[in-house]
């Protein structure tokens, strides 16, 4: 156990974290050079086009240092917001962490939060300054940074560059040397914690963990502790490249465990791993379930996809713990599901992997988050669809979520920053200068208004200097009103949503006026309108197409053109009473962009 060491490397997006694991892998030859390419653990094709890691991967590596040899488990985590449960999952295996910063860009604001979850953990924090290399880069400058948030030595900074590999000895031996080994009784019974799991269409649920006491052979009888079932363990093994295949994997080390699981029910993140031989008494303590921030309903284009969907979407889950989805129906799109998501991009990238990876192409409604209604008769119900909202007269008050909000820019956005902020219903609780020209604004903002666009126009407005980072903070009363869509008079559920009193007017007539654009026209009129309640706030009209039945006239009188316009137009009438109008999936997502 004394020659092993578990740790992560965490850090904001785009600072260089999987190209350093390129190179600590290179360095320590776990990768041949037949296999070498950039982002090597970045596995799926949408992190290599987007340049960004969505998916926390362990891989393990050998290392000699001083003729003693080290078996090093790495685990590559995600930088942005919305996949930092991904994070809280790998800090929970580890007893260090790489915390790199880009020698550039300085301290940003998911540095922070990232740290703060690794020291809640008790993890060593080693400092790594990353693109030194770079002409502008400012290692003093960026070092005092991490002085200050750290309180560190500055000899205990490692300078390093994963494109040019200086530095990289350097990480492996602070690795070595600072970070303690696992903890763990080789002799108690077996308590492994899955930290993730997989689907694959031959082997089944591939659940990863690490061992915290005792030992896992392969072909034991095991059981998980929180679900309760009971497997053969028919194949364990560690995690290089690809996986290998062991005997035993030992206290304190990281590895994967096959035992045929079909259903994805069965496996949860977090659950224990015990032997049946010998079971321990209780599960490990201290894993923190996902919180759902943003919910919209999935629903497939055509409703014999129904199963389809929720097969894909039970997949999906399991190599994305942070997915939360439950059945729904709608009168406008069919049966579909209400997901939860953890911010936009998770969202979109949801879709996305369920259109390449699942063939699956979906709708998917306005997003939005959850409320508490309070009624008049002293019930609290949650509320994450505006269409599942009680009537009107039984509401007493609604709560909605508010978070706390961390922004960390340059003094010279502050103006536009603070603007942005108070158009959102923004609190300004405090403001911090954290070193030179950097500031720390944080605000109580309702979740609500974050939903859609204020990270795009966050980064608009101090062109990309600002970083963000929120936590969920309280749930506050707020006036509420829930505005429904009309065509011809029938409510579209799908693009109803609930939204300030004040911004109920100025958001109906955008949808309204977004959707005439979009709709396409009919033989007959359409009217779109935008109601609170049965007070019409909002409206536009598609004219119809209509056919020149006057053309064939020529002289006469009057009242033979105004004959034919009447039968058209009794035409029409009828043709509006049982014509019914298909949205496009272009106007629901169009609302998402009104901005």
């Amino acid at each position: 156990m004394k020659h092993i060491r578990n740790f992560c490397i965490i850090a904001h997006i785009d600072h260089g974290k999987s190209t350093l694991a390129d190179r600590l892998l290179e360095y320590t030859k776990t990768v041949s050079e037949r296999e070498a390419q950039d982002q090597v653990l970045d596995d799926m094709d949408l992190e290599r086009e987007r340049g960004i890691t969505i998916k926390s991967h362990a891989i393990q590596m050998d290392y000699t240092l001083d003729g003693e040899e080290y078996v090093l488990n790495l685990i590559d985590t995600p930088g942005h917001v919305d996949f930092s449960y991904e994070v809280s999952r790998s800090i929970a295996a580890c007893e260090g962490a790489l915390l790199i910063v880009d020698a550039s860009q300085g301290v940003q604001a998911q540095t922070i939060s990232n740290l703060y979850m690794a020291l809640e953990h008790d993890l060593v924090i080693i400092p790594v300054l990353n693109k030194i290399d770079l002409e502008s880069a400012r290692p003093e400058e960026v070092g005092d940074e991490v002085v200050n948030l750290l309180g560190v030595d500055p000899s205990e900074i490692i300078r390093a560059s994963g494109k040019t590999g200086e530095g990289v000895e350097e990480i492996l031996r602070a690795v070595v040397e600072r970070i303690p080994a696992p903890k763990g009784d080789p002799d108690a019974p077996l308590q492994a914690l899955i930290f993730d799991s997989v689907f694959n269409s031959f082997r089944g649920i591939i659940a990863y963990f690490k061992v915290v006491n005792g030992s896992i052979h392969k072909g034991e009888r095991v059981k998980f502790i929180n679900t309760g079932k009971e497997y053969d363990a028919d194949e364990v093994g560690t995690l290089k490249l690809s996986m290998m295949p062991k005997d035993e994997i030992k206290t304190g080390d990281v590895g994967y465990i096959i035992s045929g699981i079909k259903t994805s029910k069965e496996v949860k993140v977090g659950d224990t791993i015990t032997t049946l031989d010998n079971p321990a008494d209780k599960a490990i303590a201290g894993f923190e379930e996902v919180k759902p921030m943003v919910f919209a309903g999935v629903y497939p284009i055509t409703p014999d996809e129904f199963e389809n969907l929720r097969t894909s979407l039970e997949k999906l889950q399991l190599n994305d713990a942070s997915l939360t989805f439950q059945p729904e129906s709608s009168a406008a799109l069919g049966f579909g599901f209400r997901c939860g998501f953890l911010g936009l991009l998770h969202m979109e990238i949801i879709q996305e992997r369920l259109d390449r990876e699942y063939d699956m192409s979906v709708i998917t409604t306005v997003p939005n988050v959850s409320y508490l209604v309070h009624t008049k008769k002293g019930e609290e119900i949650e509320v994450h669809n505006p269409s599942g909202l009680p009537d009107p007269t039984l509401i007493d008050f609604i709560k909605e979520p508010f978070i706390r909000a961390s922004i960390i820019t340059t003094t010279d956005y502050i103006g536009p920053i603070m603007t942005l902020c108070l158009g959102k219903r923004g609190e300004l609780i405090k403001q911090d200068y954290l070193f030179g020209n950097r500031i720390e604004l944080t605000y109580d903002l309702p979740l609500g208004e974050i939903v859609i666009d204020f990270y795009d126009r966050l980064k608009s407005v101090s062109r990309g200097y600002a970083s963000f980072d929120y936590q969920v903070h309280d749930y506050r009363p707020s006036r509420l009103v829930k505005v429904d869509i009309l065509l011809n008079g029938e409510q579209v559920d799908a693009l109803s949503f609930l939204t300030h009193a004040d911004n109920a007017v100025p958001m109906g007539r955008r949808i309204c006026e977004k959707l005439k654009e979009l709709i396409p026209r009919q033989q007959f009129e359409i009217a779109i309108q935008a109601a609170i309640g049965a007070k019409v706030i909002a409206r536009e009209t598609i004219k119809a197409v209509r056919k020149d039945v006057t053309a064939k006239c020529y002289g006469g009188d009057v009242s033979r053109k105004r004959k034919l316009l009447e039968k058209q137009k009794e035409g029409k009438k009828r043709m509006k009473q049982i014509g019914n109008v298909e949205v496009p999936q272009k106007a629901f997502l169009a609302v998402l962009k009104l901005d």
